[in-house]
């Protein structure tokens, strides 16, 4: 089979685009990029994703993707990748920073473990809560909305010059912020019961000096603080689910504009 140049840069200008945008919102987006899933496993998921994506999608019109132009708009694909895996990953982030606030209020902030998604030390009960929201992100199909949002996103930016404007990109920015408000939307209800408890033990300590409140109060503040975050479950599933609708919505209406 003789192949010219043409056919080349053409299969080149098809493939490798939007390889470039699948593989880095691959690369960060949550679940995929967890430490547990090997490198060859993710690239081989974006080259099976992209030979199943990149017929569907319009072709871009360049003569030569390796020129400067084409480096140009490969960086531009990767950006696009990037906020796109981003965006989702704050809502893990969310939950990790929850459950460090939590911690610190219970007492466990010394209770460190290894987090399977990034590799770094985070406490327990952080760990707890990103094994539950990565089930509920399962479970709600989040994986498949990704590749679905991969796939709608070269038609709403497609593959060209133009790429993301500025404006677009503090737009993302500025999402960010729902990493913290997501947090404490989580986090409030044990932070204020343990608040109200830690403020009667420092009545009781100004009522009876003698009285060991580091003996009494740490299993105590402990246990309610447990109690408390089994009552509040509920509330890490619809923060979650909530968190995740706001992160496709927002993606959707970014990439629309």
């Amino acid at each position: 089979m003789h192949l010219t140049d043409t056919q080349i840069i053409e299969w080149l200008t098809a493939y490798w685009f939007p390889f470039v945008r699948i593989a880095a919102a691959i690369a960060v987006a949550p679940v995929f990029s967890a430490r547990l899933v090997p490198a060859r496993v993710r690239l081989v998921l974006a080259i099976g994703l992209t030979v199943v994506i990149a017929p569907l999608v319009p072709a871009a019109t360049i003569d030569d993707p390796v020129s400067a132009q084409g480096l140009l708009i490969s960086m531009q694909q990767f950006l696009i990748g990037l906020v796109i895996g981003a965006v989702l990953q704050m809502v893990f982030d969310a939950m990790v920073v929850a459950g460090q606030t939590a911690a610190m209020s219970m007492g466990l902030g010394f209770a460190f473990m290894i987090d399977s998604q990034r590799g770094v030390s985070v406490p327990v009960l952080s760990q707890f809560f990103l094994v539950l929201t990565t089930l509920i992100f399962l479970a709600i199909d989040g994986h498949l909305a990704l590749i679905m949002l991969l796939t709608e996103s070269f038609n709403s930016l497609p593959v060209g010059e133009a790429g993301v404007l500025r404006d677009g990109l503090w737009g993302a920015a500025m999402w960010g912020s729902k990493l913290f408000a997501g947090a404490m939307l989580v986090a409030l209800p044990a932070v204020a019961a343990l608040l109200v408890v830690n403020f009667s033990f420092g009545v009781m300590s100004r009522a009876a000096p003698t009285l060991n409140l580091f003996a009494v109060g740490f299993p105590v503040t402990l246990t309610l603080g447990f109690v408390i975050l089994l009552w509040s479950l509920p509330t890490l599933q619809q923060a979650v689910v909530g968190m995740t609708s706001e992160a496709f919505a927002f993606l959707s209406g970014w990439m629309a504009g």
